[in-house]
């Protein structure tokens, strides 16, 4: 779907309501004139079967390409898993025209901005979650949520009026949700983290072996 497919309650290209990130993303664009450097739009199908929540852009991926997990090492393993399961049509993102298609899955942030130091404060991350949660009450019931990382994986309930008490995150945890979606939450694909073995391919496999199961 291009930007302009999704409707202002889910996402805005023009959006300034955080002061911090805006400025921030103003500066970034003189050092960088050829980044995006702006909220960048969900990717993927119009109608999802799963839909992959990550944290929000990084600086030299998805801030400087516009497309979720493009051009970063938290987008390897992310999209060579997409692949291997059968929801993309190839195995690496490099950028929005590398010909990259995503099937039966899209791919959201819980903060569509840059945030500086990769941190985006609580203000900011409750003032997005307005766009992320017009995109869960788009789905479908059946869909399957996967949100990478714990402050996805709190956005997300924040979006959708639960409890962080009754749904505690965890790697590989699954949740049937009243509005009949399904969470399931995995450490996040990121440098960090695969580089320090808290998340291997095989444990973000499971995750998917868990995902194909319900989707089918």
């Amino acid at each position: 779907m291009k930007n302009s497919e999704f409707p202002a309650e889910i996402f805005d290209l023009d959006c300034r309501q955080c002061p911090r990130l805006s400025q921030f993303l103003d500066g970034v664009k003189v050092e960088h004139p050829d980044y995006h450097a702006r909220p960048v739009a969900p990717f993927g199908v119009r109608n999802p079967r799963i839909l992959v929540v990550g944290l929000a852009p990084g600086m030299h991926g998805a801030n400087a390409t516009g497309r979720p997990f493009t051009g970063d090492y938290a987008g390897i393993l992310l999209y060579e898993t997409l692949y291997k399961f059968g929801f993309s049509n190839q195995a690496e993102a490099s950028a929005r025209d590398d010909g990259l298609k995503l099937t039966k899955c899209r791919i959201t942030n819980a903060v569509k901005c840059l945030p500086p130091a990769n941190k985006p404060t609580g203000a900011e991350i409750k003032i997005c979650n307005q766009f992320l949660k017009a995109e869960l009450e788009s789905l479908n019931k059946g869909v399957v949520i996967l949100a990478l990382g714990g402050i996805a994986h709190k956005s997300v309930l924040s979006a959708l009026g639960l409890k962080q008490s009754d749904y505690k995150f965890g790697h590989g945890v699954e949740y049937s949700l009243p509005n009949g979606l399904t969470l399931i939450s995995s450490y996040h694909c990121s440098r960090y983290n695969t580089q320090t073995k808290r998340l291997t391919g095989k444990m973000f496999e499971d995750v998917f072996k868990k995902i194909t199961r319900l989707i089918d």
